[in-house]
């Protein structure tokens, strides 16, 4: 199998956008030299939200095994990084396709973005706030007199502010590294139940993981998007798109190994110990990659209808702004 990669840099600033200077040294992806001409194939570009890990896997398993090559895509994976412009890059068109979460796009077309859902692998957000076992704390509204590191500025976060007492709660910017939250025994910190509670572990913390979609809120994660323009006019596209994806995602699910090697190649600081508690930590959140296979990865008009209306209730979201047909393509 052929790996396709390019120097990002050139590719971002190009389109308007500086590269990560905090990105991992090994997430910078560059043409393999053993790789011959790709004439034959569609150069495709997808951007992801993040640096590689195992939310990504599906995406990277459709590269590692040739999928994306045999539906006639020569797809190159573009890292993302904090605050990473995905979806402005993808409204834009500088990039073809993105990775996202369902809560975004609804927010970014309310501004403005042309953007659409493709397809989404994981059924339930993995989105958790991490508690220290012993802390007596099993459910959200039991948070309390304790510091919550978590970026407010999340849909999710004006959920949980929004719905819980909070009482003697301080609320502090999340920070990147666990320490803080190690050491604090009365804290809680936002993660993804396959990355950071391995972590804390692995330092001989003990934690429970709280839920968020537990709690009611649970937008479609890592969802592959597109513009307009792309849909209404580049339906084939479309489809060859989500089928190698869709095999990406059920190989990965039944088979990191390879993906996995590949994921850390890219992104060192995701150990395959790391990976492989990640993907079978996300297998209970993706829809049963057994089930038929043009039905994974599919997503309901009522599944969105509730996003549109809770981000209405946060009022992050004017009402009426936005209808949830327009927010995804149906099957």
């Amino acid at each position: 199998m052929r790996y396709r990669w390019i120097v990002i840099t050139a590719l971002l600033l190009s389109s308007g956008c500086t590269p990560q200077s905090n990105a991992p040294a090994s997430n910078s992806t560059v043409s393999d030299p053993s790789v011959g001409s790709a004439q034959s194939l569609e150069p495709i570009t997808l951007m992801l939200n993040w640096y590689p890990e195992a939310e990504h896997g599906g995406y990277f398993a459709a590269l590692v095994h040739g999928y994306y090559e045999d539906a006639g895509l020569d797809v190159t994976i573009i890292p993302g990084g904090p605050n990473a412009p995905v979806v402005q890059q993808t409204a834009r068109a500088a990039v073809d396709f993105g990775v996202t979460n369902a809560d975004r796009i609804v927010l970014a077309r309310a501004e403005g973005a042309n953007i659409k859902a493709l397809f989404a692998p994981l059924e339930n957000s993995p989105r958790c706030l991490l508690v220290h076992a012993d802390s007596g704390i099993e459910q959200f509204d039991q948070l309390q007199n304790i510091t919550v590191m978590m970026s407010r500025e999340h849909a999710w976060a004006q959920y949980l502010i929004r719905k819980l007492p909070l009482d003697g709660v301080k609320i502090v910017p999340n920070s990147a590294s666990l320490a803080p939250f190690l050491a604090d025994p009365r804290a809680a910190k936002q993660g993804y139940v396959f990355s950071e509670p391995f972590v804390a572990k692995a330092e001989g913390a003990e934690v429970r993981s709280l839920l968020v979609a537990d709690f009611g809120f649970n937008p479609y994660t890592s969802v592959l998007m597109t513009n307009d323009d792309v849909v209404t006019q580049r339906p084939e596209l479309i489809r060859k798109m989500i089928a190698a994806s869709r095999r990406g995602w059920q190989t990965y699910l039944a088979d990191p190994s390879r993906t996995n090697q590949r994921i850390h190649e890219l992104n060192s600081e995701m150990s395959l110990e790391v990976l492989d508690f990640g993907v079978n930590a996300m297998k209970e959140y993706c829809i049963d990659p057994d089930v038929e296979s043009e039905d994974f990865g599919q997503m309901t008009i009522s599944r969105w209808s509730t996003l549109v209306s809770q981000l209405e209730e946060l009022e992050m979201l004017d009402s009426g702004t936005l209808t949830p047909q327009s927010l995804f393509i149906a099957k």
